[in-house]
């Protein structure tokens, strides 16, 4: 499936089985590839937004998770060669496609990601802060 055929299923809600974290990222990069950077974050956005309130889970939208993968979909992409294809980007950013133990844990508290804040706003990275209450014994090398 092409981007553009991914981005309109997606949008009308026809896409089949179930959605995943890889599906997200899959998602973030066809719109990358389609649109400039904030036509496409606004239609990602959105569509998130809408795909999880027509199942009644809004409460699981997260705008700090969603634009920080967004927008290191985007940097990776443009690491890469000026067209890349999503099974190539894919296979060289595997590290994206992990949401358990995920990237975003280089850049955010644990806390962070989980607030009330982060979920309605875009928080900026705080790992280089120490995390209130968290155990920071893994960030010793």
């Amino acid at each position: 499936m092409d981007n553009r055929e991914l981005i309109r299923l997606f949008e009308i809600d026809t896409l089949p089985g179930e959605f995943h974290h890889c599906d997200h990222v899959r998602l973030a990069f066809a719109y990358l590839s389609e649109y400039e950077i904030f036509e496409a974050l606004q239609g990602f956005c959105s569509a998130l937004k809408r795909f999880a309130a027509a199942r009644r889970r809004r409460q699981l939208y997260n705008e700090t998770i969603t634009c920080a993968y967004f927008f290191l979909i985007h940097e990776r992409m443009a690491r890469s060669a000026d067209s890349v294809a999503w099974e190539d980007f894919a296979r060289d950013n595997s590290d994206l496609l992990n949401w358990k133990d995920g990237v975003l844990n280089r850049y955010y508290c644990e806390g962070t990601l989980k607030s009330e804040l982060a979920r309605r706003i875009f928080v900026l990275p705080d790992r280089g802060f120490a995390c209130r209450g968290e155990d920071r014994s893994a960030d010793i090398s």
